[in-house]
């Protein structure tokens, strides 16, 4: 089967598509073919962003949300086929993530009774219909259902990808959020480990805009970061989050690492007499060493690793390579490029895999990760208009 996988994540930068060939049934052949990308339009990308800070919405202006991402995805969907040159009568299937605009992934408080939930929006029936493709849609819900987190669902792929009979290894994504999957070496599915660190380029990107005034969105390869200087007891307090101390399985989103958030980090760089580039460096190093914070408390002291593979925007990110690499010697860091997947392609890739396990009745999270009983079968399947 030809498949489309789209994905937009956390930071809502824009919307990934992945074109993949998929054939058999688990150890799969599956081979990326392309990968392409589309902006948000602004004024939507603001709403996303208002909304996923927990803004208060109306019940009408949701439905119209979620309606008009459908419509924006499914234009994603065929601006790729047109870039690949593959008609859409020729894709079998498209897997889309949607935008999360909310993520409560262990049970929360509510009305009496804990509770836990997941929202992504995007509306996978506008998707099929516009480009004529079933489309596996939703896919979190399934294993929140049987009381897992509902994410992170790419280590299903990680682990088709990267599994190795004498490497351990681990799959790091910076996206929004920074998590990764611990493939030991020879794995089985069940020995899966994997969770969000926390974050990665969501507070970096909040901190550029805010001190840019929304003129720019982003870092671009360190150089503000590489202009700061280094402030040790600044650092010391952002690695007091307690997030980090939580153990897996664990997920976390905008919810926590939002506005709110930001507002205490721009608290801490007054208290410490930081200024912007201060900051944003605080941040990114911030980011760095709360990944190898993870790996030395739950995954280094039981499981040998010999490569960390990094994917994800903040791949690109210089001065978070570097730290890295000096934080976790003896461990060889590649990106997932040196695979065949590009950095920016992973989760839109892991996301058509996905859809294809959904289409054939099998299940695709992996409970060792999200903490789920047992085995779901992912996503709800809106099916295309009859030709």
């Amino acid at each position: 089967m030809l498949v489309l996988g789209l994905m937009s994540g956390t930071s809502a930068d824009g919307i990934d598509v992945a074109l993949a060939r998929i054939s058999g049934a688990p150890p799969h052949h599956a081979k990326l073919l392309g990968h392409t990308s589309s902006k948000f339009p602004t004024a939507l990308r603001k709403e996303i962003l208002r909304v996923a800070e927990q803004h208060s919405i109306t019940a009408g202006e949701l439905s119209q949300l979620n309606f008009r991402l459908g419509g924006v995805f499914a234009e994603a969907a065929l601006a790729a086929c047109r870039k690949f040159r593959v008609s859409p009568k020729r894709i079998a299937l498209i897997g889309s993530h949607g935008q999360t605009i909310f993520h409560q992934g262990a049970p929360a408080p509510y009305i009496g009774r804990p509770t836990a939930s997941t929202l992504q929006i995007g509306e996978p029936s506008i998707i099929a219909a516009r480009t004529g493709v079933t489309t596996v849609g939703d896919f979190r819900p399934a294993d929140i259902a049987l009381g897992g987190q509902g994410a992170p669902l790419v280590p299903y792929a990680d682990y088709l990808l990267y599994r190795h009979q004498k490497l351990g290894r681990v799959s790091l994504n910076l996206g929004g959020i920074a998590n990764v999957t611990v493939i030991p070496a020879a794995a089985k599915l069940e020995q899966i480990l994997a969770f969000d660190t926390g974050p990665a380029n969501m507070l970096i990107d909040a901190l550029v805009a805010h001190f840019s005034r929304g003129r720019q969105r982003f870092d671009k390869d360190a150089r503000i970061a590489q202009t700061g200087r280094s402030i040790p007891a600044l650092l010391n307090e952002l690695m007091r989050d307690p997030y980090l101390k939580l153990a897996p399985p664990k997920s976390t989103g905008r919810e926590y690492y939002g506005h709110a958030y930001l507002k205490k980090v721009l608290a801490l760089g007054n208290k410490h007499r930081a200024k912007s580039a201060d900051l944003i460096r605080a941040a990114t190093i911030f980011t760095a060493l709360s990944v190898v914070d993870a790996l030395n408390r739950f995954v280094l002291p039981k499981i040998k690793i010999h490569q960390l593979i990094v994917s994800g925007g903040g791949a690109k990110n210089p001065l978070l390579l570097v730290q890295l690499s000096a934080a976790l010697g003896g461990i060889e860091i590649l990106p997932s490029s040196s695979f065949g997947i590009p950095e920016d392609a992973k989760e839109a890739f892991a996301f058509a895999l996905l859809a294809y396990e959904s289409f054939h009745g099998r299940p695709g999270n992996l409970p060792s990760a999200t903490g789920a009983r047992g085995p779901a079968i992912l996503g709800k399947i809106s099916y295309a208009p009859p030709r």
